[in-house]
């Protein structure tokens, strides 16, 4: 029978979901309390952060069964348990659509009868329409995911190589319908926070920020229960170098959409997609860009260019760690300044907001990570990781 994860993982259920549900009772609370502008603010940031992750993990997992590896297979149940969160998600997005008209300015009527952009693009932005490409985008997602739960689980039943080919083959077609629809999600959910701006570049640079995220948080989870269960192994030096070498990376293609963003608008000098800018680099978000510029790309960039810190495991996570942080930091940065135009105020309710709903992804996450063995008994790639790990002993 293969082994299950440490009944310590297991025991974060519990308390996470009691976090969550209090923090979010919280927030929920400084809402009603007149502040609903705030509130939605908050939990728009919030879930921005978590179902990225899901989606980050999603794709991550795709890759892997794409490309093979030994770090692939050695973090797959992570990234699957990850992926499993986003059915909750799903649900978790109903109390945006109370506050549309709060969030979007393009779901303001008297906003809209006054603006010749908003006007233009309203065959696109309205709220009925907004509503039925959301669900359809959940709807995907959560198809996905149970495709992959399905298949991945036929497969710890049968040591049929065919069980692995089929879950490649659905990952050609899945990782083009994920991209497309977190193409769209981002411009809906984030881009449109600015109605009067558009950038090509955009949706793939949330959607890079989306991997780094998750490969940064599986690295993190990799390395912390690893001492305690079957997965410690498997794990050895040159598998921590790989998983390194494609955090950088992943971090490489986030920082290049994100300067070349920057540059193409700045080249360009167009007056219409200027001022995205001018409100994220004016007054107190300047630190903040610095910041991100500093700690979220230059920082990690540095370090993971040194070999023996990839491989090894303390100093892996905590890069690892920081590109998390930072990726916290940089959500708000994306999400807030159209609201807060003058510099980040200090206000409870997004912290409220990220615990809380992060309180109820670790729940979810926990309990997919413990229902099934951390290492896939009957993947065909086992062996051979095994074996590396023998000869590395």
């Amino acid at each position: 029978m293969a082994e299950r994860q440490p009944v310590a993982v297991r025991r974060l259920v519990a308390p996470a979901l009691i976090v969550g549900v209090t923090a979010l009772g919280f927030a929920a609370a400084g809402g009603t309390a007149g502040n609903a502008a705030g509130f939605f603010r908050a939990y728009l940031f919030g879930y921005t952060v978590w179902i990225g992750l899901g989606l980050g993990s999603l794709g991550v997992v795709l890759i892997q069964f794409l490309t093979g590896g030994n770090w692939g297979l050695v973090t797959r149940r992570i990234f699957e348990a990850a992926a499993a969160t986003l059915p909750v998600m799903a649900i978790l997005f109903l109390p945006l659509l109370f506050g549309l008209n709060t969030l979007y300015v393009w779901a303001q009527p008297n906003a809209v009868a006054t603006d010749a952009i908003l006007q233009h693009t309203a065959p696109y932005l309205n709220v009925p329409f907004f509503i039925v490409r959301t669900v359809f985008y959940l709807a995907i997602w959560i198809g996905l995911v149970f495709l992959l739960r399905r298949w991945s689980t036929a497969q710890d039943r049968t040591a049929e190589s065919e069980a692995l080919h089929r879950l490649q083959r659905f990952s050609i077609v899945a990782i083009l319908v994920l991209a497309l629809t977190v193409t769209f999600a981002a411009i809906d959910w984030l881009m449109s926070l600015d109605a009067d701006w558009y950038s090509t570049m955009y949706p793939p640079m949330v959607g890079a920020g989306d991997l780094l995220l998750a490969l940064a948080f599986g690295i993190i989870v990799v390395t912390l229960v690893a001492p305690d269960s079957p997965i410690g192994t498997t794990l050895t030096p040159r598998i921590f170098n790989d998983l390194g070498s494609l955090l950088l990376a992943f971090l490489m293609l986030w920082a290049y959409m994100s300067y070349f963003q920057y540059l193409l608008i700045w080249a360009g000098n167009l007056s219409d997609e200027i001022p995205w800018y001018l409100r994220r680099v004016e007054g107190g978000w300047l630190p903040v860009a610095l910041v991100l510029a500093g700690l979220g790309f230059g920082v990690p960039f540095w370090f993971l260019l040194f070999r023996p810190i990839k491989r090894n495991r303390r100093t892996l996570r905590l890069v690892a760690a920081l590109i998390v942080v930072m990726h916290l930091l940089n959500v708000y940065w994306l999400v807030i300044p159209p609201f807060e135009p003058g510099g980040p105020v200090f206000d409870w309710l997004p912290v409220a907001a990220v615990v809380g709903l992060g309180g109820l992804w670790l729940a979810v996450f926990s309990w997919e990570l413990g229902a099934r063995p951390l290492l896939p008994p009957n993947d065909p790639r086992l062996p051979r990781v095994l074996e590396a790990a023998r000869e590395a002993a």
